[in-house]
């Protein structure tokens, strides 16, 4: 196989084993088979417009229309000129398909489902980045800088995946690019005359061919994968990632085997509104219980309970191992009914985050793996990179039935208590405390402040539900729900939380899922578009109280309606048997109902309207390409100068190998070549030497011998030999010494000043001096026009 056969094919393995980074973003792996199938037709186009040959930005574009032709035969073919060639209505169906894709990454969650839209932008992503490759590994034979678009695919890869790019990814995005790397110094040295090999021998004298000189590139391409690898770790921590947080992925837990350790504060609103926007509503968990009535058996995940300004979030607390039995609920009373539950529940095989939904208050709970308890909040949390997909575990709760009575006549909560979950901050908006004040007027008791709100905020209060608000938990947020009276359950019980707190009440806001709807084999499906929050009050008795302000999601506890049945102490219910059932990929519909409906316990289970698209509150699409072009050319700026002189070498050196090339032109440029070579690596040239005097000064300063000192001198000689011979012959061989001369130069000096020669030649300042000299000639000639129009004579003067 030829040196281009080979750097195209490594070219196109490195893209595709780069693209495999794409892999966690979308549902279905089948889109990278149609992928790696594009891009080996655009590679092979690639390859014979080389053979023909053609210009090489001709090539290029021929790759290009080609893959243009491609992408419109898979994504838009019914709408192409004869089936196959991209006309207006194909170009519109594309930039159709484009937006669409946009608007999926927005709506879906982490592996988003493989739509018309999506599929046509990592396909066409990954034809795009292989062009790229393509064209500079190969076309141009610079492979190093091939390696920034292969960098930046997996860098966006990995920071959408919010660490779905796993180590598996990385390592083959890594080897890839060293392959290319490897091949494309097979490929020079092979043009060289000379071959890889091994260390020279100490008992013996090197000869020229043994030095250094061929192991540097070699060096030197290892340096670069190293530089390139290392950058690649920190490129995907400065991206904003998209994945799905609290709700749906990874969530904040952290801790040490062991007793020790503290869970970190987590923020869900943006994961939250994205859940509920889902489009499809994923099933998350699959539960069975032998609860006689699931309307109350929310399944909760964590607490917030800290309050900045800012934002809601739950408090850094110490963890500790999962004890056999709980502890007994904080400020529970033995008077309050109570009934115990027993829950069997299969979480989804996509459903990834650290956080444990459970029924709460949860007494006993019984999971494999690495888990943690937080006492506080009474929440599992997953340790050493424990997380729900797929976990099976069974819950015993206790459904807490107090009576408003109850309730109104709790005592005061501890102190401590009231002092920590009453903060509000300074920034607070005075109208969060006059509202509550004004809304709960008459109120004698917390409780009836309490139900007040809630009714305030469901029923009487005018509030409309709706997910497509502007997100939002600090207090400006706060007192613009206030103010326009929209939002959903984040917004209707972090507002609700912060004013219980303004009264006085201790206040949390506990984030979860609803209990879902019944499937007909008597398990409980959960979906995403279950996902919810609602606000937690502290009665001295009862313990943290569950209420429901958000109008049309969940159901208002029994507790807060009027004529409330007494409650007493009930024995534990029987288990029923039989294993959880795993959950199907099914859509499960989400309850919608009206809150005076909810109130009076009359909701059946109603599949909703078709949702619309909106923001999600994630990283738009946009963004994320802004970012990438950034890093980008963050990354190509300081490499123009390198660039820059790559390309001047390379066209300098073929114009001399040209069987039809001027000798007199062929022979200076590779003397100007070679002089500037030199210079690059700290000889500076002086114009007032003759070419021979040159040559002995090169060799002197440069410390070469042997092979590279006879190259300086017989490219030395070639220029005299072209400027005083009466018939200027061809030259022979120039450009292999040029090679060597170059070769002989690195070896001499250590490895900084070669970095230093490659990446920051000093010859590139002949790019400041030629637009210098354009730019005076133009002024001279701008100032020569003026002059001639100021002294031509006028028609009609003497």
């Amino acid at each position: 196989m030829s040196g281009r056969g080979r750097l195209a094919l490594c070219a196109f393995a490195a893209t595709v084993m780069a693209s495999c980074s794409l892999l966690p973003l979308v549902d279905r792996a089948t889109w990278i088979v149609q992928a790696a199938f594009l891009l080996a037709l655009q590679a092979g186009v690639g390859a014979l417009a080389r053979r023909v040959p053609l210009a090489r930005p001709l090539t290029v574009l021929v790759q290009a229309v080609v893959t243009l032709v491609l992408l419109t035969l898979v994504f838009a073919r019914e709408q192409a000129v004869a089936g196959l060639l991209p006309g207006p209505e194909a170009f519109e169906q594309l930039s159709r398909l484009l937006t669409q894709g946009a608007d999926d990454v927005g709506r879906y969650t982490i592996p988003a489902p493989a739509t018309d839209g999506i599929r046509l932008m990592v396909v066409g992503g990954t034809l795009v980045i292989g062009l790229a490759v393509d064209a500079l590994a190969v076309t141009f034979r610079s492979a190093a800088p091939a390696g920034l678009p292969l960098l930046a695919l997996y860098s966006v890869a990995a920071g959408l995946s919010n660490g779905g790019a796993s180590w598996l990814w990385f390592l083959l995005a890594a080897a890839g690019y060293l392959l290319l790397l490897l091949a494309e110094g097979r490929d020079r040295l092979s043009q060289w005359g000379r071959m890889f090999g091994g260390a020279a021998r100490s008992d013996r004298p090197q000869t020229p061919f043994e030095s250094d000189g061929p192991l540097a590139p070699v060096r030197t391409g290892r340096r670069i994968g190293a530089l390139a690898l290392g950058i690649a770790l920190v490129i995907p921590a400065a991206l904003p990632a998209m994945g799905t947080g609290l709700l749906g992925g990874s969530g904040g837990g952290s801790g040490e085997g062991g007793g020790g350790g503290t869970i970190s504060a987590v923020n869900p609103l943006v994961s939250l509104q994205n859940s509920l926007n889902q489009p499809e509503d994923r099933e998350v968990l699959r539960y069975r219980t032998n609860a006689q009535d699931t309307q109350d058996l929310y399944l909760r995940i964590v607490a917030l309970d800290q309050f900045d300004g800012a934002s809601w979030k739950s408090s850094e607390r110490k963890i500790k191992d999962v004890p056999d039995v709980l502890p007994q609920p904080d400020g529970l009373s033995p008077s309050i009914g109570t009934a115990e539950i027993r829950t069997s529940v299969s979480a989804a095989g996509w459903y990834t985050q650290n956080w444990l939904p459970m029924p709460y208050p949860a007494t006993k709970v019984d999971i494999g793996g690495h888990w943690r308890f937080e006492p506080v909040g009474r929440t599992l949390v997953g340790d050493r990179g424990q997380t729900t997909q797929g976990a099976q575990y069974q819950v015993s709760s206790l459904q807490v039935r107090p009576t408003a009575d109850q309730l109104a006549a709790a005592r005061p909560a501890p102190p401590a208590l009231v002092q920590e979950y009453t903060k509000v901050p300074s920034t607070l908006p005075r109208i969060v405390n006059t509202t509550a004040r004004r809304v709960t007027k008459g109120a004698t008791t917390d409780y009836q402040r309490a139900v007040m709100l809630q009714d305030w905020f469901a029923v009487r209060g005018g509030f409309t539900y709706d997910t497509q608000v502007e997100s939002g938990s600090g207090t400006e947020a706060i007192a613009r729900f206030l103010k326009d009276k929209q939002g959903f359950c984040v917004h209707f019980s972090f507002t609700m939380a912060a004013m219980a707190r303004t009264l006085g009440i201790p206040a949390r806001v506990a984030v979860g899922f609803t209990p879902g709807e019944p499937r007909p084999d008597g398990t409980m499906s959960v979906g995403l578009r279950d996902a919810h929050a609602w606000p937690e009050l502290y009665f001295e008795g009862v313990g943290w109280t569950r209420f429901e302000p958000t109008p049309s999601r969940g159901s208002a506890p029994e507790y807060t309606r009027p004529d409330t049945p007494s409650g007493s102490p009930t024995s534990p219910v029987k288990p029923s048997e039989g294993p959880s059932t795993r959950p199907s990929p099914a859509p499960a519909p989400s309850s919608s109902c009206p809150a005076q409906l909810r109130k009076q316990n009359e909701c059946g289970a109603v599949a909703p309207a078709a949702p619309t698209g909106g923001d999600d509150g994630g990283t738009p699409l946009a963004t994320v390409a802004a970012v990438s072009l950034g890093v980008l050319a963050a990354l190509a700026l300081p490499l123009l100068p390198w660039l820059w002189r790559v390309r001047v070498r390379s066209r300098r050196l073929a114009r001399a190998g040209h069987p039809d090339a001027d000798p007199v032109t062929a022979t200076l440029a590779v003397w100007r070549e070679v002089i500037d070579t030199a210079w690059d690596h700290g000889i500076v040239p002086d114009d007032s030497l003759t070419p021979r005097k040159a040559a002995a000064r090169m060799v002197r300063l440069g410390r070469l011998d042997g092979t590279a000192a006879e190259s300086v001198h017989r490219a030395a000689s070639a220029v005299e030999q072209v400027l005083y011979a009466p018939s200027p012959q061809p030259p022979t061989g120039l450009t292999e010494a040029a090679h060597e001369i170059r070769a002989g130069l690195r070896t001499a000096l250590p490895t900084w000043p070669r970095l230093r020669a490659d990446l920051a030649p000093r010859s590139a300042v002949r790019v400041v001096w030629t637009a210098t000299a354009k730019w005076d000639a133009l002024a001279s000639s701008a100032a020569n026009r003026v002059k001639t129009l100021v002294r031509r004579p006028t028609r009609g003067s003497a």
